[in-house]
C-alpha cells in the first residue's frame, strides 16, 4: 500500500478521489471492498481494512462494492462513471440528440432517468442538458456564420434552433452581437465560400500541427468502392445522417480542413460536421498527445519526426464495430474486398449519388423490420404480388435481403390467423395484399 493507515483514513472519510487505485478499502461487517472515494456511508475506524490490491481484498473473503467498482481497470469507463456519462451525453448532443428528441430521448439512449442525468451534468460540466444544447447550437451556428455564405434562416434551422427569432435572440444573448455582425467581421478577415441549400462549404479548423494528410491517407488505403472515394488530395464518403444522407469531401490545408458538404436535409449539418471532425480526430490537443507519448524514450525520436499525429475516427459505431471484426484476423486488402460484397449486397442506393460515391453502409435496423401500415395495422407490401394459390406468396427483388424473388407458402396455422412471414423478413397480412 502506497500510503500509511491513518493517511488512508483520512482519504476514506473525505472520499478524495485522488487515492482510486492507490489502495483498496474493505469494510468488516458488511464484507465488501471499495473505493477510497466511495459515496457510501463511511464506517468506523475499527471496521476498516485496507489492501494493495482487489485481488487482495477478494482473497481475504471481501466482495466488490456494487456502488463504486473497485475492481474497474483504470482508464475504462467504469472506473469514472460519471465522467464516462458525461462523455456520452456530450457527443450525443453534439450530434443533435436533445434538438431532436428533447432531454428524455437523450436519457433514454444513455439508459437513465432525466433527474439523474441533470444531476451528473451539472456536478461535472456545470450546466444541464438543456443549456449545453443551447450553447452547442450558438456555436455551430456561429462557424456556420464564419465559414459559409448560406443564409441565415438555413443557418438556423441547420444549427438546431426551432425559428429565426429564437437563432437572433440567442446569438445577441451568447456573443453579444447580431449574425450580420458576426458575418461581416468575418467576411473582413477572410474569404468566406459560397453555398447553398443542398450543398455546402466550410472550413474545419484545428490546432496546429495536426499530420491530416496521414489521417486520409490511412482512410483511402481502406476505402470501400460504392460507399468511399479517395485521391491523392480528397476522400469523399456517403453519410446516414437522422434526417436524411449526405456526401463529404474533404481536402487538407495548412490550417483548416476544406468541407464540402451534399445533404438532403440542411438540419443534418451540423451532426454530419460533428462526425467528420471525429473521424479526422480535429478535436485532439496536440500539446498533451506530444508531451505523453514524447515523455517515453522509446516514442520521443517518432513524435519529434511526425508531429502532431492524430487516431482515425468514424462517423457510425456500428460501422467502425463491423470493419474492424471483419479485418480482425486477415490482411487490410482482404478485409477491404469482403466489406465491399458486405456494402455492395446489403448496402442502401443512395438518391443522389456523386460519380463513385453510390452507396450508404449498411444499417442493421433496416435489415429485418415490420411493415406497419394503415390497412389492418399492416403496410400493403410491395414485395408481395399475385397472383397464386390461396396459401402461396412470391417476393419480388428489392426486399431487405438480396435472394427474394421466390415463391414460398405460408404454414397452415399462419394462414388461419391472416398473417404471414416472407422469407426477407417482413410481416404481412393476406388482407394487405
Amino acid at each position: 500500500m502506497l500510503v500509511g493507515t491513518e493517511e488512508a483514513l483520512r482519504a476514506v472519510a473525505s472520499r478524495d478521489a485522488r487515492f482510486d487505485g492507490c489502495f483498496i478499502h474493505a469494510v468488516r461487517t458488511t464484507g465488501i471492498y471499495c473505493r477510497p472515494s466511495c459515496p457510501a456511508r463511511t464506517p468506523k475506524p475499527n471496521n476498516s481494512l485496507f489492501f494493495p490490491t482487489a485481488a487482495a481484498a477478494q482473497a481475504a473473503g471481501f466482495r466488490a462494492c456494487r456502488r463504486c467498482l473497485p475492481d474497474a481497470v483504470p482508464g475504462s469507463p467504469e472506473w469514472d462513471l460519471r465522467a464516462d456519462l458525461a462523455g456520452r451525453a456530450m457527443r450525443l448532443i453534439a450530434d443533435g440528440v436533445v434538438d431532436r428528441c428533447g432531454v428524455r430521448g437523450l436519457a433514454d439512449q444513455l439508459g437513465y432517468s432525466e433527474r439523474h442525468l441533470t444531476r451528473v451534468l451539472t456536478a461535472e460540466l456545470g450546466a444541464g442538458p438543456l443549456a449545453l444544447a443551447r450553447a452547442h447550437r450558438a456555436h455551430s451556428a456561429r462557424i456556420l456564420i464564419e465559414t459559409t455564405a448560406i443564409p441565415f434562416g438555413d443557418v438556423a434551422f441547420a444549427a438546431g434552433f426551432s425559428s429565426l427569432r429564437q437563432f437572433n435572440e440567442t446569438l445577441r444573448e451568447v456573443f453579444g452581437v447580431t449574425p450580420t455582425a458576426i458575418r461581416s467581421r468575418a467576411q473582413r478577415s477572410a474569404k468566406v465560400p459560397g453555398g447553398s441549400a443542398g450543398a455546402v462549404q466550410l472550413r474545419l479548423p484545428f490546432r496546429t500541427p495536426c499530420d491530416v494528410a496521414c489521417v486520409l491517407r490511412f482512410l483511402g488505403e481502406r476505402a470501400l468502392a460504392g460507399l468511399e472515394d479517395a485521391g491523392s488530395d480528397h476522400y469523399t464518403r456517403a453519410l446516414r445522417l437522422p434526417y436524411g444522407t449526405g456526401i463529404a469531401t474533404l481536402r487538407p490545408h495548412e490550417k483548416y480542413v476544406a468541407c464540402t458538404l451534399r445533404l438532403t436535409d440542411l438540419r443534418d449539418l451540423g451532426s454530419a460536421v460533428s462526425r467528420l471532425r471525429r473521424l479526422l480526430d480535429l478535436d485532439a490537443d496536440p500539446v498533451a498527445i506530444s508531451e505523453a507519448l514524447g515523455a517515453d524514450p522509446a516514442l520521443r525520436s517518432a513524435v519529434a519526426q511526425t508531429p502532431g499525429v492524430r487516431v482515425p475516427g468514424s462517423v457510425d459505431g456500428a460501422e467502425i464495430l463491423i470493419r474492424a471484426v471483419i479485418g480482425q484476423q486477415i490482411s487490410v486488402a482482404a478485409a477491404r474486398k469482403t466489406t465491399e460484397r458486405l456494402v455492395t449486397a446489403l448496402g442502401d442506393p443512395l438518391a443522389h449519388p456523386d460519380a463513385a460515391v453510390t452507396t450508404l453502409f449498411p444499417l442493421r435496423s433496416e435489415r429485418r423490420r415490420p411493415c406497419r401500415g394503415r390497412v389492418g395495422g399492416w403496410k400493403p407490401c410491395a414485395r408481395l404480388q399475385k397472383p397464386l394459390p390461396v396459401d402461396a406468396w412470391r417476393c419480388t427483388p428489392g426486399g431487405t435481403k438480396p435472394n427474394c424473388g421466390r415463391t414460398w407458402r405460408a404454414s397452415a396455422a399462419s394462414a388461419r390467423g391472416r398473417r404471414v412471414t416472407s422469407p426477407c423478413g417482413c410481416w404481412v397480412r393476406r388482407t394487405c395484399c
